[in-house]
């Protein structure tokens, strides 16, 4: 409606009198004198006569003038007051429409059916009435004061012909003969009942069939709750009602409680009685024949929806068996069980329904449904609650489901999509192995998905979109059907499929779209909310003309325990869907459950393959593969894992922690001193590297190098990190294991995916080979780490010995207390016993400089070199090689007899005090 007011033309004013020329008669009359004057001649007095015949015409133009610019104000202001009456019959007839939409009557209503909003009736909604003269909101602005201006006024202050309308209150009162009262009673129940629904409002009376009401949906099952309209004639038995339309002969008693009167004096005429006052208003009339009609078309357009039951319980439904599809009866109408076939029907169908409506029990019924007519052997179930409730959790103890799916997370999404792909294969696979086109001639059992929240799995996880699509599409053939429940399908439920899902079920929408989108009118969108409407829902088949009204069964306790019992004795079916990885796996039940294996291989654990619907174990071929490298962050089961193959190969041999016990071992087996044994278990090769000095370590790399490059063992290598000496040796092993990083950067460094990094990823979660796998595990108890025993301390074992030291004279008194049968001295000193063992302690410069002693003490005796001055050792020993790794500060000391290699030696006295 519009708001700016309508504009009055103002009345036209009167035109001017136009003032006479004085001045211009005046001067004709002057000038002709002065000429007469100065000429003598009478036709100069001629010329003076211009000046009277000039105010003549004048007067006469000014007339003429003047009439015109009255008709020319008089036509603009007639155009005006057309225009403003234009405008006045527009804007009524406007508002006229817009009250009638807002406040329909019952014809109002068949002719275009009111929006039903989730507001139930009560004491404060408005009853039409009648129509008749109402205030309106049309202003006007400027005009004059003349009766025209009133009038118009007057007009465009009322409508006429508008909704006249009163609040419901304790009901309403009819007086009059008993034909009209009643032609206008079922117009006002009718129009009540079309405005809302039969589960906000129910229409009681005993004889409302005298009436012709008895057959709306709203009296066909009155209910206890909402709200009660009564039809009564006064005098007659009160009925339990909040409001009552009472019919009474005229001047009849008013009912306490009632404050609207309508006294009906002919068809379409009344007297309005309310406490505001008396006005005419005419009334609306409906006969019987009329009634009877609307109320057919109601039960027939909203599929007896008003007319269902108030609850249906699972156990009152009988489920059958069919050869070839899977009926289930998940609801009742109002005259019949409602059966749906996903099979027959389908094969695959759509759920709508916002939240609260019931979509999730709609889905527990359908799945028990049909568990209770089918055993594993012709179905099986794959569950998903996408919106991470717990929905389906009761369904999770039926033999036929076969796996219960909540939230996803990427990796869990990417086995989504891998399991769904195998199981594609696998049963086309089937058909072809027996030459069948069609999974009806095969034995396999039919796989249903059902998917609650479908929106949110396309959001968190579009790559299963796709796979849906493919499912979807070949579904029939294959057994494979999809029951889809979504909040709403625009824009969620893609054509390509959308086409593929004849069977349609919604429940209340709050979009008009999305229940045509489901079942091609907006009856969906129509349910009224509240709890009462809780299961309602609207299923359309393909043989369905229009969609049927349903009352969803409520599936119990007691109903899952029954069907379950009933397949209690049959064997699980095989899960198309594999379930995660455990985050840990005890070898025992590896060696339990798994097949025989090879003697002298070692299980590693348990690898995850969706594509293949397996999880097969992961073997270490001992003595027959090079080995394996293992990488993670500290923490991350580096260690467990070689517990896990030390477990299983008694013979296999640690590389000590230790770094000089390290150093030794690894060095025999690359010289080929000691003999490389059948299992090398190496943990932490980068911590042992760095804790190496260069030179140690390049040289301790070499020695691996040679090691696997000569085979012969299966080598374990577990490290935090691959740069550097250490990469090149993992690279060497043909297998890798990738446990968490401690980065992303240090993922990809390890050979990693980008996308594979996991943060919180478990112990012993690791890839391997592209596939996820679960390491096994052991108890910490069931494998001990040997631990090497210490090299003795050095003792002399020539009769001179010489000690290349800082603080001579202070170790000179710590190797006399540890040796007391030799003679420790500083070079020069006079020996007092020469028969015994003499040791020489002194820093380079001395020995230097007491070159003749050192030079009998390099031909015939030993020569110490602590590990703290290696640079001493190549000075002064002349030794080029790179000697042993020795802890420095440890009392360490290398050892060189002649022209011997340097070996290393514990001397406890060089040891910091």
């Amino acid at each position: 409606m519009d708001s700016f007011p309508i504009a009055l033309p103002a009345a036209p004013p009167e035109p001017r009198r136009p003032s006479l020329p004085f001045m211009a008669a005046i001067v004709p009359i002057a000038a002709g004198v002065v000429l007469w004057l100065v000429t003598g001649s009478l036709y100069a007095l001629c010329f003076a006569a211009l000046g009277p015949l000039m105010l003549v015409a004048s007067l006469a133009d000014g007339a003429r003038s003047r009439r015109r610019d009255r008709r020319r104000n008089d036509a603009a202001t007639e155009a005006g007051w057309a225009e403003a009456e234009a405008e006045l019959e527009r804007r009524q007839r406007e508002e006229r429409a817009a009250r009638w939409l807002q406040e329909p009557d019952a014809a109002s209503c068949l002719t275009r059916r009111p929006l039903r909003d989730a507001h139930p009736p009560d004491e404060t909604t408005v009853l039409v009435v009648g129509g008749g003269r109402v205030p309106s909101g049309i202003r006007c602005s400027g005009g004059g004061d003349d009766a025209r201006a009133r009038d118009f006024r007057g007009r465009s202050a009322s409508l006429d012909d508008a909704p006249l309308t009163v609040a419901l209150g304790r009901g309403v009162c009819l007086r009059g003969p008993e034909a009209l009262v009643a032609a206008v009673a079922r117009a006002v129940a009718v129009q009540l009942c079309l405005r809302f629904s039969a589960a906000q409002l129910s229409l009681v009376g005993e004889d409302l069939a005298r009436w012709g009401l008895d057959a709306l949906p709203h009296a066909v099952r009155a209910r206890r709750s909402g709200f009660r309209v009564g039809v009564a004639a006064s005098g007659g038995t009160r009925i339990d009602a909040d409001a009552v339309i009472w019919l009474t002969d005229a001047g009849g008693e008013v009912p306490d409680g009632v404050t609207t009167v309508l006294d009906v004096e002919e068809p379409g005429a009344a007297t309005l009685r309310t406490p505001r006052g008396i006005v005419e208003v005419a009334v609306e009339c409906l006969s019987l024949a009329q009634a009877q009609v609307i109320a057919r078309e109601c039960k027939e357009e909203h599929g007896d929806a008003d007319a269902l039951p108030q609850a249906v319980a699972m156990r009152e439904l009988g489920q059958s068996q069919s050869i070839g599809g899977l009926p289930a009866v998940i609801g009742r109408s109002a005259h019949e069980d409602i059966v749906v076939d996903i099979v027959d029907d389908g094969p695959h169908a759509i759920v709508t329904g916002t939240t609260g409506t019931g979509k999730s029990e709609l889905l527990v019924t359908w799945v028990t449904a049909i568990a209770e007519a089918n055993g594993p052997d012709r179905v099986t179930f794959v569950l998903a609650d996408f919106k991470g409730g717990t929905a389906f959790e009761p369904l999770r103890e039926l033999r036929q489901v076969a796996a219960v799916i909540t939230d996803l997370d990427d990796d869990g999404a990417r086995r989504g999509v891998s399991s769904l792909t195998a199981e594609l294969r696998h049963r086309e696979g089937v058909l072809a192995a027996a030459g069948a086109r069609d999974v009806r001639d095969v034995s396999m059992p039919r796989l249903v998905i059902v998917v609650d929240e479908f929106a949110a799995l396309l959001q968190e996880h579009p790559d299963l979109g796709a796979v849906f699509t493919d499912v979807a599409a070949r579904g029939r053939a294959l057994g494979m059907h999809l029951i889809l429940g979504t909040q709403r399908a625009a824009g969620v439920v893609r054509d390509a499929l959308a086409a593929n899902c004849p069977l349609r079920i919604s429940l209340r929408v709050g979009d008009a779209a999305d229940s045509r989108l489901v079942i091609g009118t907006d009856a969906a969108s129509e349910i009224p909310g509240g709890a009462g409407s809780r299961g309602i829902a609207l299923v359309r088949r393909p043989e369905d003309h229009a969609p049927v009204a349903l009352r969803v069964a409520l599936t119990g306790a007691a109903d899952l325990r029954q069907v379950g019992m009933r397949w209690a004795a049959v064997e699980r079916p095989r899960s198309p869907w594999l379930p995660a990885l455990p985050g840990s796996v005890p070898l025992r039940e590896l060696t339990l459950d798994a097949p025989p294996v090879p003697a002298g291989t070692a299980i590693l654990g348990r690898s995850d393959a969706p594509e293949q619907q397996s999880q097969p174990l992961e073997l270490l071929g001992c003595g027959v593969e090079r080995g394996i490298a293992i990488l993670g962050a500290p923490g991350s089961g580096r260690t467990t894992a070689l517990r896990l193959i030390a477990a299983q190969r008694p013979d296999a041999r640690w590389v000590p922690r230790d770094a000089e016990r390290a150093w030794d071992l690894v060095a025999a087996w690359s010289t080929g001193s000691e003999p490389l044994p059948p299992v090398v278990l190496c943990d932490d090769l980068d911590g042992l590297l760095a804790g190496l000095p260069p030179e140690h370590a390049q040289q301790f790399a070499q020695h691996w190098e040679r090691i696997l490059r000569a085979g012969g063992a299966t080598i374990v290598m577990t490290a935090a990190r691959a740069a550097g000496p250490v990469g090149r040796l993992l690279d060497a092993l043909p297998r890798r294991a990738l446990l968490r990083m401690a980065s992303r950067v240090e993922h990809i460094a390890a050979g990693g995916e980008p996308s594979g990094f996991i943060r919180d990823r478990v112990p012993g979660r690791a890839v391997l080979g592209g596939r996820e796998m679960q390491f096994a595990w052991v108890e910490e108890d069931a494998v001990v780490i040997p631990v090497e025993p210490s090299p003795p301390a050095w003792s002399p074992a020539a009769s001179i010995s010489a000690v290349v030291s800082t603080g001579a004279s202070d170790i000179v008194a710590r190797l006399q207390a540890a040796h007391p049968d030799c003679e420790v001295l500083l070079p020069g000193a006079e020996r007092l016993r020469p028969h015994v063992p003499c040791i020489f302690v002194a820093d380079a410069e001395t020995w230097q400089r007491s070159w003749s002693i050192w030079q009998g003490v390099r031909a015939t005796g030993e020569v110490l070199v602590r590990a703290e001055q290696p640079a001493d050792l190549r000075q002064l020993a002349g030794v080029r090689e790179l000697p042993p790794f020795a802890h420095p500060h440890a009392g360490r000391a290398w050892s060189v007899r002649g022209a011997g290699s340097p070996r290393r030696v514990i001397v406890p006295a060089l040891a910091p005090g």
